[in-house]
């Protein structure tokens, strides 16, 4: 079985440093109409990506996961050509109306944005086209085993690290109801970050100025192998809007993890070539995160938010022992350096931080002093000065592995190259043949071998020589560039494209009703669903609110948080229901739990009565 690690692009220079680092392929925002809309790439740097990636048979996937407007969808057909011209080796898509477009033969992804979490959905999908589908995040390890045993020909995407959503991905409309910026449009403004109150009917409060929506950030490297073996075929990272360091980071965390894997379990292979040789030492807790959590992977457990802050808090370091006029005495389980960035959770639950401006022994000298900080209190780095600037510079070689074979024939010598998915060239040198003074052999082992910036590496150079021939070491370099650069020509002629031409197909939709929840923003998704037999089909959220909309449907729940959920804990609530979230501004949400399907519904607070659709 074929496993895809599947990295994060912000721009090119975030994918060749993904593929450098050892991703299998690279999701990277498209010009326009992708889910975020401050990661858009120009279709010149997408194409100079997909030409770097496919020399190691990496693939590159653009994200056109935007629902659309009718005005848009002739735009966008038009840049799916373009991108299907440059090469690009599938597109993530949301919008159903894509699919009636005149589409050229390019695989489509599903993407996580179509709230794909059963198997009826993604059955759906793969009967309609769909090469592959991204799962919901909130999915359990059995959600994903039964799943694929319904669909066992279908290739499975789940996102292993990065940020979560609260919301069910594709069901979140809080940011358009409240901002006017839609998430499914690109343009999520992060509502789930924010701080709120918790109040209960009677306006009492229960909790004050708390993260209440805000996760922890997934973390499945302790669960890959379980993962493969429930049949998932993409491991993916999440981060569009993170920076190099970040990707190149994780990206070799998840490289190594596989690795190991795949040497024990030879029934799982990488889907790309080549070695990858890191620099440094890939550390999770280096990089950006709000602490980690593998969510509901092995069912519901209470550690996968953070009431205090939304903000990175980065790895432990150590304790304050004694806080003097100008510095922290401190007990440190690791080093710290100049100009690492601290932080710690003060006395009232807010998140703090510091720059440090020199460290003496256990003496850490801020820029400015803490406010609120005492001792006893544990320190987080969230900034490590050295490992930033360890990332600044080249941190990775990804080198794909090739045999040379030097041999004599009639006119001179042939160079042999085979590198090590069996692509095979030759090369001539023409030239009179001279015995050598001494031995040669190692010599031109050694001038073959070199080759320095290409991306190649020697495995094994063999000579084949009935007597010891001389080459002058400028000939036989010439012969070694052109051996090299006609394999390069010949990994891009045969790179193995995938074509699909999208076909129309009449297997009847999940469902003979969709509400808003549906997504449909133009008359061509709405055709589509029509001609799989869904009968009423309400305008998406964005075209036409309705007053009884859910604006956020999670698996995360306030209740069970708070220790009072009636199944699992066995408790009721000390105050009376509805509860409501209150915002900075005075915006009221009322929450509403749905103990048989265990999901928590947030609605605004005019909402009388919901209605609840069943969509699948």
């Amino acid at each position: 079985m074929t496993i895809e690690l599947l990295a994060p692009a912000k721009n090119l220079a975030c994918g060749i440093e993904a593929i450098n680092h050892g991703a299998d392929a690279v999701y990277i925002g498209a010009p326009r109409f992708g889910a975020r809309a401050a990661a858009g790439n120009s279709l010149e740097d997408i194409a100079e990506l997909v030409r770097y990636a496919h020399l190691f048979r990496a693939r590159i996937y653009v994200t056109v996961n935007t629902i659309l407007k009718d005005e848009e969808l002739k735009d966008t057909e038009a840049m799916i050509w373009d991108l299907y011209r440059i090469g690009v080796d599938a597109l993530i898509v949301q919008d159903m109306g894509i699919t009636r477009l005149n589409l050229p033969p390019i695989p489509l992804h599903a993407s996580t944005q179509m709230d794909n979490r059963t198997a009826e959905k993604v059955s759906f999908l793969a009967e309609a086209g769909f090469r592959q589908v991204v799962l919901a995040r909130e999915l359990t390890l059995e959600e994903i085993r039964k799943i694929h045993r319904a669909c066992p020909g279908t290739l499975l995407e789940v996102f292993v690290h990065g940020a979560l959503c609260v919301s069910y991905s594709g069901q979140c409309y809080v940011s358009q109801a409240c901002f006017g910026r839609s998430a499914n449009r690109g343009e999520c403004a992060q509502f789930c970050r924010l701080a709120f109150d918790l109040e209960d009917a009677d306006g009492k409060v229960i909790a004050h100025d708390k993260h209440l929506l805000s996760l922890k950030d997934m973390n499945q490297s302790e669960n890959l192998e379980e993962l493969l073996d429930a049949g998932v075929s993409s491991l993916k990272i999440e981060g569009r809007l993170k920076d190099v360091s970040y990707v190149k980071n994780v990206t070799a965390y998840y490289r190594q993890r596989l690795d190991n894997i795949f040497k024990r379990r030879k029934e799982y292979v990488r889907a790309s070539s080549g070695n990858v040789r890191v620099e440094f030492r890939p550390q999770l807790d280096k990089s950006f995160s709000r602490g980690f959590t593998d969510y509901f992977l092995h069912g519901r457990n209470p550690g996968i938010f953070n009431l205090n802050t939304p903000k990175s808090l980065g790895e432990e370091v150590g304790t304050v022992k004694e806080v003097r006029a100008t510095c922290l005495t401190v007990a440190g389980v690791k080093p710290f350096a100049n100009g690492d960035g601290l932080c710690y959770v003060d006395d009232q639950g807010k998140l703090q931080g510091f720059r440090v401006n020199r460290v003496e022994d256990n003496k850490l000298f801020p820029q400015e002093m803490p406010r609120r900080i005492r001792p006893k209190t544990v320190l987080y780095r969230n900034f490590d000065q050295a490992f930033e600037r360890a990332m600044q510079k080249k941190s990775a070689e990804r080198k794909i592995a090739v045999d040379m074979l030097l041999e004599e024939n009639n006119f001179g010598f042939t160079l042999t190259l085979t590198d090590e998915d069996g692509i095979r060239v030759s090369v001539v040198l023409e030239r009179e043949k001279e015995i050598a003074r001494t031995s040669q052999a190692e010599n031109l082992k050694t001038q073959l071998g070199k080759l320095g910036n290409t991306p190649f590496a020697a495995e094994e150079i063999s000579i084949g020589f009935t007597e010891d021939w001389f080459i002058p070491s400028s000939e036989l370099s010439d012969l070694r560039r052109r051996g090299v650069e006609r394999l390069l020509s010949a990994r891009r002629i045969t790179y193995p494209q995938e074509r699909r031409r999208w076909t129309e197909t009449v297997h009847p939709f999940p469902a003979k009703v969709l509400d808003y929840r549906g997504n449909v923003m133009n008359r061509e998704a709405e055709a589509f669903y029509r001609s799989h037999g869904v009968e009423r089909i309400a305008p998406a959220f964005e075209k036409d609110p309705p007053r009884d909309a859910v604006l956020m449907e999670c698996k995360h729940c306030v209740r069970y948080s708070m220790g009072w959920c009636p199944v699992h804990h066995q408790k009721r609530a000390p105050f009376r229901e509805p509860f409501y979230l209150v915002s900075v501004d005075g915006k009221r949400f009322r929450l509403e739990f749905d103990c048989k399907a265990c999901r928590m519904k947030v609605l605004s607070s005019v909402v009388k009565k919901t209605i609840d659709y069943a969509e699948e």
